[in-house]
């Protein structure tokens, strides 16, 4: 079969690396792709929201399978663009990508269908967010820029001026443009936070083993919020009796919710987790593979990806096996200086091969990099995912972390304390 993915990150890195372990993947391509990326697809360079000239580069080169990675090309309605001439694609239609789109269809979804997640208003009047945020005078509260943001339209709001800050940024100064013509204001959960992505195929859901992302930018999870820094799997406060409760209250209700609404969802289903006091709650949904998330969970998957992809797509899922092995994966995030505010690129990167290690259970992603003069050079905020997998999970990190010893660029920061929460709790 020939594929192509959409999208050029981390993310799309794991996707590729682990498709092309299936017998049946004959050729890849990656649109846009980077420097990493191409040492293991072709890569075209079309934007991933330039829906129209993707759908004709997939037409014209007869791609069997399309894997829309990314969430804005999903939003935009790639994969019904794609379904119009004939290309099957993983991920979920227009109407079923509104579930991370849109938060207010979320949240009211989450609402009607008895779906536990945290207490919440959604409004497209500043004055009245404030009357509400006031009235409530709980902190710290949570602000939601309704539409895409790049995962930055969440703000936590310590006091009543950082929510007035706040409010003015998202819907007034328009930082996400039309994303902040609604708003949703929510009370602010406690409890540790777990990712689980799930396969579906509309009817089906089948979750894929748990991670814990890291999203500060500095040790300690002081600094700025990120992409996500680096990532475990799997997430120890994750048990099986956490994840029993998950599937009967959340994860089944959500997919049937979906199919109620007329909109089933196919692909894969990202579910952000809070285990709080009261139990497990919707934090957000996405309609894609998390990154820095799939950089950590498909390495564990030991099942076909283009097999269980497909399955989804032609609602086959329950007749399908999700596999993963037993032992664990980490991955440090390598990022330039100064992200996720301004840094600078095109810092030559030393100590790859053909952008990998040469080191046992070792996979180097490429999020950020690109290929000039022959060189390979930084080309983005997080540059590269240095993932271990082993038996055990510190093991994994320790492999990990001398992995990344090897790796050089200027002005190369990462955090030095992934893991650390998963291994006091491993240890409670």
């Amino acid at each position: 079969m020939k594929i192509l993915v959409v999208g050029g990150g981390g993310r799309e890195h794991a996707i590729i690396r682990a498709l092309k372990k299936s017998p049946r993947c004959t050729e890849i391509w990656c649109a846009p792709g980077n420097g990493g990326i191409s040492y293991d697809a072709k890569c075209k360079a079309i934007a991933a929201t330039d829906v129209p000239a993707m759908v004709a580069f997939a037409k014209e080169e007869a791609f069997d399978y399309v894997v829309v990675a990314q969430d804005d090309p999903l939003a935009l309605g790639m994969v019904d663009e794609l379904a119009k001439v004939g290309i099957p694609a993983f991920g979920p239609d227009k109407a079923a990508a509104r579930i991370e789109a849109s938060k207010v269809f979320s949240k009211d979804l989450m609402k009607k269908y008895g779906i536990p997640t945290a207490k919440y208003e959604t409004f497209d009047d500043a004055a009245k967010v404030m009357d509400y945020i006031r009235a409530e005078g709980k902190y710290p509260v949570v602000i939601k820029a309704d539409g895409l943001a790049l995962g930055k339209g969440v703000l936590i709001c310590q006091n009543e001026q950082e929510a007035a800050d706040g409010v003015k940024e998202i819907m007034l100064d328009k930082k996400f443009g039309a994303s902040g013509n609604h708003v949703v204001v929510e009370e602010f959960l406690t409890g540790p936070e777990v990712s689980v992505l799930s396969f579906c195929d509309g009817k089906t859901v089948k979750p894929m083993v748990s991670s814990m992302d890291h999203k500060r930018a500095l040790d300690h999870d002081e600094g700025l919020n990120t992409g996500g820094m680096g990532t475990v799997a799997p997430n120890p406060y994750y048990t099986a009796e956490v994840a029993d409760r998950c599937m009967k209250e959340i994860f089944l209700p959500t997919v049937a919710a979906m199919q109620a609404e007329g909109c089933p969802f196919k692909g894969c289903l990202y579910f952000g987790l809070m285990l709080t006091p009261d139990g497990p709650k919707v934090i957000e949904y996405n309609c894609r593979f998390g990154d820095p998330e799939t950089q950590v969970v498909l390495p564990l998957l030991e099942s076909d990806l283009l097999t269980v992809m497909q399955s989804t797509t032609d609602g086959t899922l329950d007749k399908t096996e999700v596999k993963f092995g037993s032992g664990a994966a980490a991955c440090v995030i390598l990022a330039s200086g100064g992200y996720p505010l301004a840094y600078e690129k095109g810092k030559e990167i030393t100590g790859l091969t053909a952008g990998q290690l040469d080191a046992a259970d070792v996979t180097v992603y490429h999020a950020g990099t690109a290929i000039k003069q022959g060189k390979l050079v930084t080309n983005g905020g997080r540059v590269l995912g240095v993932t271990a997998t082993a038996d055990t999970l510190p093991a994994a990190l320790e492999k990990a972390y001398a992995a990344s010893e090897s790796i050089r660029f200027d002005g190369l920061h990462k955090r030095h304390d992934i893991g650390a929460r998963a291994l006091a709790a491993m240890q409670n």
